[in-house]
């Protein structure tokens, strides 16, 4: 099922705009940790609070959206290959955040040992390129043990994430897929891990 991130302030609308593409009013239920609805047309959706909050309140829009909390510290981390960006917040506040890029090659067509050498050398940029991540990972991140939504490649990722100075930050379940890492990306990227995420399945 497709998933769409909504953010809080815009939940009640987007369950509006549910029923309107759907043949009316919806019916809500509060479920499997989140809220479900079902409209006319048995179109459903499922939507989950961010941050691995169960949610058991009414089966009303309006205090769905009310129970989505960020978490006292919290953070951001994305990682590709050539480049990272990475943020703290506390609550709705950025505390600090960096975005950096590290070159690293692209694949070659040539072969024999002209091919290894620019893989070895790939390789160095790339292994460059996480340990200048961490770097600034551990400085953000490294203090306490605040919950982290990562996003980017999953590989870059848990080569930053191997980095003992990290060891404590507790990685949210929830994945972002970005493009390269700019601050635009990252900005987004902080709505997205702090919004509702709703699984739609439209009826044929």
């Amino acid at each position: 099922m497709p998933t769409v991130l909504v953010p809080r302030e815009r939940f009640e609308r987007w369950v509006a705009n549910f029923a309107g593409r759907h043949g009316g009013a919806v019916r809500l239920t509060a479920a499997s940790g989140g809220l479900s609805g079902i409209a006319p047309d048995d179109s459903t959706f499922h939507a989950s609070l961010p941050f691995g909050a169960e949610y058991d309140g009414p089966d009303e829009s309006a205090a769905f959206a009310a129970a989505v909390v960020r978490p006292d510290e919290w953070g951001v981390l994305l990682v590709r290959k050539g480049g990272f960006a990475v943020a703290r917040l506390t609550e709705e506040r950025l505390v600090a955040s960096k975005v950096g890029q590290r070159h690293v090659q692209g694949r070659t067509k040539a072969g024999g040992q002209s091919q290894q050498r620019f893989a070895r050398r790939r390789d160095n940029q790339a292994r460059q390129a996480y340990e200048a991540a961490a770097d600034h990972a551990a400085r953000l991140l490294g203090d306490g043990a605040p919950r982290v939504v990562t996003g980017g490649d999953h590989t870059a990722v848990d080569q930053v994430l191997a980095d003992p100075r990290l060891r404590r930050v507790s990685v949210d379940e929830r994945w972002l897929a970005v493009a390269d890492p700019r601050r635009a990306v990252l900005d987004q990227a902080v709505l997205d891990a702090a919004g509702i995420w709703v699984e739609v399945d439209n009826a044929s």
